[in-house]
């Protein structure tokens, strides 16, 4: 049975090549500038549209924050997805050193759902997780599946990169060093299971 795919549920997909210049406008200039320097105007400038256009798509700043959000997770931030739930140390251990590499990005990405911003979806593969968990061991109760899910879907996050890095001042080796074996002991007592 092949691994699960996550894409099948992941938002703005269906973006047209204007929402998508218009992200992807204003995660550069994030990067760039960080997000209280960028201006409607300088988006629309990078993106090569009008500022009327943004608020056509965009509403508002957060449901432009949020869409950015969820299109950096999608197209910057991308990484293979597992094919089995014990390879989720490894892919946790990546996802930490690539967040590094755009430390901007990822707090925009870790603050859409840190501080709970309304439409943002706290953990994108927590479905994804939940299914191979139900594939690979199908043994497992309801209630010890939700609290695995749980904890790989916090460890496996830009919240939790921003924690380490940035709260504890961690380097990025030991940001990675430690959510990799925070995953680890949480798949441990799976394994001891299985024998």
């Amino acid at each position: 049975m092949s691994a699960p795919s996550p894409e099948d549920n992941v938002p703005g997909a269906d973006l047209n090549r204007t929402q998508a210049a218009i992200l992807g406008a204003y995660a550069a200039l994030i990067d760039e500038l960080g997000t209280d320097d960028v201006s409607f105007r300088l988006i629309a400038r990078r993106a090569g549209v009008g500022e009327r256009t943004i608020f056509r798509n965009y509403a508002t700043r957060i449901d432009l924050l949020l869409a950015t959000a969820a299109w950096i997770e999608r197209t910057i931030f991308v990484r293979e997805y597992s094919s089995s739930v014990f390879d989720m140390p490894l892919a946790i251990r990546e996802a930490m050193e690539t967040y590094d590499q755009k430390p901007e990005l990822a707090h925009v990405v870790a603050e859409t759902t840190m501080r709970g911003v309304s439409g943002a979806a706290p953990s994108p593969r927590q479905e994804y997780l939940d299914k191979m968990l139900r594939r690979e061991v199908p043994t497992l109760d309801d209630v010890d599946r939700r609290a695995i899910v749980a904890a790989l879907s916090h460890l496996d996050s830009a919240a939790t990169w921003v924690v380490l890095r940035r709260e504890f001042g961690m380097n990025r080796r030991d940001v990675a060093d430690a959510a990799a074996w925070a995953a680890e002991a949480v798949l441990d007592p799976i394994r001891e299971r299985m024998g």
